[in-house]
């Protein structure tokens, strides 16, 4: 049975606090949920919630009409008499998400209204939607805490309403409650009680049980399941997309048209424009996740790649690093070294190690484009002297104008000089750079990443650390500076970045 999916970051992710997409990132978001990651469907926005909400549903349903995927948009209506789905209607979309109560609680606590009397306003909702020609789906909010406590309700609900034209009845864990357990007895009652019913399951993170809840509804029956890229959502988020993709192909086997290889680029699209960075270590997604950082576990995979898993990071358009540390040890320091194509004997590597532990010791972030410099520091090795040098740069910035900086830069031995405007010294600074190269006819990375950051506590006068990660064609590599400025600490890490493009 192949396993459909539905994304609901545009909805229940932007319920996380501090995030608002505009109408242009939301069709951004769309675009690529749909034809690259090719999930099956979206939800994209709750009816009635601002007239921004509405241009930015008219923009994405316009765009989906044209290219014929109009049915794989959804929008949340609420049982308001008509009011919601004439919302839906002027915004363009086809296929309603009815929100209704899945728990008798809810049900008599909030809407104050008997089982038949929300059963009776369920059905003529989806009559109307029927008559309009739109589809219909129906959540049951709160199922989790209808199963725990008032069963028979849940029940109640699914025989009063099977015969409607409601497609798919979704079981929402509203709260993050249930364990792995209780999610796959209360899943296999629902399928078994109801087997021509197509189910959904839609899981919160409360208890850091979302990917393992939806796996167990998967391996109990339910045709659909719902996540948010990067697992955002409110309180601790959903379901995260690229985690339980992963785990549904390689614990079930169960098929999905999901491209897992552009679900890495779907994540940074979604934490530049959320402003919510992917913790390093989140799997599949993360910085970290793909990094061996002992180095037992480099060597067993020189010997026979005996530390890798089915997570292998170029399903999901990454590549296997090796982290520099205390734990590390040489084999980390040969993977690096290997790669960057820079020979030692043992006596060299020997001494390059007890320098990366001293380093890590001081907790010092040492990355692969650090150890040239580490060598030629250890070694006093000319082979990897700087080729590309600061002669001398001047930095100007004025209340109400454009920063200004000018740059002299020695190349192979010859100084080049330029003059630049920027929004920033260091953004004048990289003009400047960027002119000199241009007349060269010699191509700059791409900054693709720029996090500054300050010892816990610091003084105004701490060191800052400027991490910079760059795109070179298909290589991603940061480079780091520190200095008690930033944009000096910035300009180190440029520096150090010209020199690793020049030994490429």
């Amino acid at each position: 049975m192949q396993i459909e999916i539905m994304d609901t970051t545009l909805r229940d992710g932007e319920q996380t606090s501090g995030v608002a997409y505009t109408a242009s990132e939301k069709l951004h978001i769309s675009r690529l949920l749909l034809e690259e990651v090719k999930v099956d469907r979206i939800e994209i926005a709750s009816a009635r919630v601002s007239a921004g909400e509405l241009k930015a549903v008219q923009q994405i349903t316009k765009w989906a009409s044209k290219n014929k995927r109009l049915d794989q948009i959804e929008v949340l209506a609420f049982i308001d008499g008509a009011k919601s789905i004439d919302w839906i209607r002027d915004a363009g979309a086809k296929v309603v998400n009815i929100l209704s109560k899945g728990s008798l609680k809810h049900l008599t606590g909030q809407l104050r209204k008997s089982p038949e009397e929300h059963v009776s306003d369920i059905r003529k909702i989806a009559d109307v939607l029927a008559e309009s020609g739109m589809k219909a789906n129906l959540y049951l909010e709160d199922w989790s805490n209808g199963m725990r406590h008032s069963k028979g309700y849940v029940f109640y609900m699914i025989e009063h309403l099977k015969d409607t034209p409601i497609q798919r009845i979704m079981l929402p864990d509203t709260l993050g409650i249930l364990s792995p357990d209780e999610v796959s007895t209360y899943c296999r009652e629902m399928c078994g009680r109801y087997p021509d019913i197509h189910f959904d399951f839609h899981a919160h993170n409360d208890y850091d049980l979302a990917v393992a809840n939806t796996l167990a509804a998967v391996k109990v029956g339910v045709q659909g399941i719902h996540a948010t890229v990067n697992g955002l959502g409110e309180r601790a988020g959903n379901t995260p997309l690229a985690s339980i993709v992963a785990a549904v192909k390689d614990h079930t086997g169960r098929e999905m048209n999901v491209n897992e290889g552009k679900l890495t680029l779907l994540s940074k699209m979604v934490e530049t424009f959320s402003g919510i960075r992917i913790p390093a270590n989140k799997p599949v997604v993360g910085e970290n996740v793909f990094t061996q950082a002992c180095g037992v576990h480099a060597d067993g995979d020189n010997k026979n790649k005996l530390y890798y898993n089915d997570l292998l990071p170029e399903r999901f358009g990454r590549v296997r690093k090796y982290a520099l540390g205390k734990t590390s040890g040489k084999s980390n320091i040969l993977k690096n070294l290997e790669e960057m194509g820079i020979p030692l004997d043992s006596e060299a590597m020997q001494l390059v190690t007890n320098r990366v532990i001293e380093l890590s010791d001081r907790k010092e972030n040492v990355t692969a484009e650090d150890l040239p410099y580490i060598i030629s520091d250890v070694l006093q090795n000319e082979g990897v002297e700087q080729k590309i040098k600061i002669c001398n740069y001047s930095l100007g910035v004025a209340r109400g104008l454009k920063s200004v900086a000018t740059l002299s830069i020695e190349i192979n031995g010859k100084c080049y000089e330029e003059t630049a405007a920027g929004d920033g010294q260091y953004d004048a600074f990289m003009n400047a750079l960027r002119k000199i190269y241009a007349f060269l006819n010699m191509n700059l990375p791409k900054l693709t990443d720029y996090v500054v950051t300050i010892p816990p506590g610091g003084k105004t006068d701490a060191l800052v650390e400027t991490v910079i990660t760059w795109q070179d064609g298909d290589r991603e590599f940061r480079t780091r500076g520190l200095d008690p400025d930033q944009t000096i600490s910035a300009i180190q890490a440029t520096v150090k970045m010209l020199n690793v493009v020049k030994k490429l």
